[in-house]
């Protein structure tokens, strides 16, 4: 047995067998063998995910070998990549075509099926998250066959499996609306909280790409407004390891840390991060802005709400913080992203806010994340699919108006269960 452990060493499995097709034909090939012998699989990306979601008991799909562009087409900017290309492969490749992705997230680690399959977003008021880039998908469904949607071709296939949860078939490739390349204008600078805050919705709609970092215990927030420009003028390499590598990876990791096993200076710590963030502007290629190094390991939980009520959750956040019986040593990140149609969306049908909090791993955050949850719940806050919540399908029916469009799609494509996992059975109940 091959044991396998998530990113954030919250999710591990061991199952009987590990596949690592180079073909889409071999994909068809394991998932017609595993379903007519009564088994289940799981495609496995990255392990990026915070939750169980690519838990794998009985056979796994490791895609590693399944990856790279297969079709452009610079006429219309439509790229087809294999789905176990990660992000940053797609990106030095788009690069290399003179494309780019319109908005991005700030980790590049995924896959590119995993993070669509999970609602990977970046930030934007007018702009949605990655799944609202695609132009078509190919799946092997539960019986081996090969089907392709889109818009036009399968549209409720289409509308589903491109925030799939994986539950509907195995991704073999994903076609993109690309664009030609662009540079972003980085603005990134220290503001205090209450500023910003009493700012946001104007700051939001003003940036192409709006986002703040907030730490708790501490009054000022780092405040990232990236805009289109003409021209790059990026970071020396030296500024840009001392603030990215140094300041960020490795100084930021000794003070957790220090926090993990002094719990009591948290809120101190939580402090002195908050005065010591420095500026910096800079212009660079688009991935190259939006995408940052994190090699700080940490727990994640993140809800998408209402954009009119992001203030008033924030609000009740920070009440709740100072309470906690364990302290909080990460940031808190706020993002935005326009509506969208897609069926299990977190941005479906809403423009939307997205609060993401966080613990250093190996601290304690079951507390934090509960009382989070239901302040988010009380405005009926979507969770971020990869990310760690405690919602089931009875609950999550409630935020998701085609909840059971999905569960429709997925009898039909799926009857019996072969892409199931106890992830899924929680979040979405069990299949038939």
């Amino acid at each position: 047995m091959t044991r396998w452990t998530n990113w954030a060493g919250t999710a591990s499995a061991s199952p009987q067998h590990v596949h690592q097709p180079r073909s889409a034909a071999e994909i068809a090939a394991v998932v017609e063998s595993v379903a007519g012998a009564g088994r289940t699989v799981r495609p496995w990306g990255s392990g990026h995910s915070f939750t169980a979601i690519a838990v794998a008991d009985s056979d796994a799909l490791d895609l590693r070998h399944w990856t790279g562009v297969e079709r452009v087409d610079l006429e219309t900017g439509h790229v087809t990549v294999r789905s176990g290309t990660t992000i940053r492969e797609l990106n030095a490749a788009l690069d290399a075509l003179g494309l780019a992705m319109t908005n991005l997230g700030d980790i590049d680690a995924q896959t590119i099926a995993g993070a669509i399959s999970t609602g990977t977003h970046g930030t934007g008021a007018k702009l949605g998250g990655i799944a609202t880039q695609i132009a078509a998908l190919e799946l092997v469904l539960a019986d081996g066959s090969v089907v392709t949607c889109s818009a036009e071709e399968k549209p409720d296939l289409f509308a589903a499996a491109r925030v799939g949860l994986g539950a509907l078939g195995v991704i073999t490739t994903v076609t993109l609306k690309c664009e030609p390349s662009f540079f972003l204008r980085a603005q990134e600078r220290p503001e205090p909280l209450e500023q910003v805050l009493e700012g946001f919705h104007d700051f939001a709609a003003e940036n192409d790409h709006f986002e703040f970092y907030w730490f708790p215990y501490g009054k000022n927030a780092l405040v990232k407004r990236n805009n289109r420009c003409e021209t790059a003028q990026p970071l020396s390499k030296v500024r840009e390891f001392v603030d990215y590598r140094i300041m960020e990876n490795v100084a930021f990791g000794g003070l957790c840390r220090t926090g993990r096993l002094m719990p009591r200076l948290v809120p101190s710590l939580g402090s002195f991060a908050s005065n010591v963030l420095s500026a910096r502007e800079y212009s660079d290629v688009s991935h190259r802005v939006f995408v940052t190094a994190r090699n700080v390991r940490f727990t994640e939980t993140e809800y998408a709400v209402p954009r009119e009520s992001v203030l008033d959750v924030l609000a009740e956040l920070r009440a709740v913080v100072p309470t906690l019986k364990d302290p909080v040593m990460f940031p808190v990140e706020v993002r935005v992203a326009a509506a969208d149609d897609i069926w299990l969306s977190t941005a479906q049908g809403r423009d939307s806010a997205y609060i993401a909090i966080h613990q250093f791993v190996g601290m304690p955050y079951r507390e934090y994340f509960g009382a989070f949850e239901k302040i988010a719940g009380a405005v009926g806050g979507r969770p971020h699919w990869g990310k760690m919540h405690d919602l089931d399908a009875g609950v999550l029916r409630s935020r998701y108006p085609h909840f059971d469009d999905f569960l429709r799609v997925r009898k039909e494509t799926d009857p019996n269960g072969v892409f199931t996992n106890t992830y899924l059975d929680r979040v979405l109940g069990s299949v038939g």
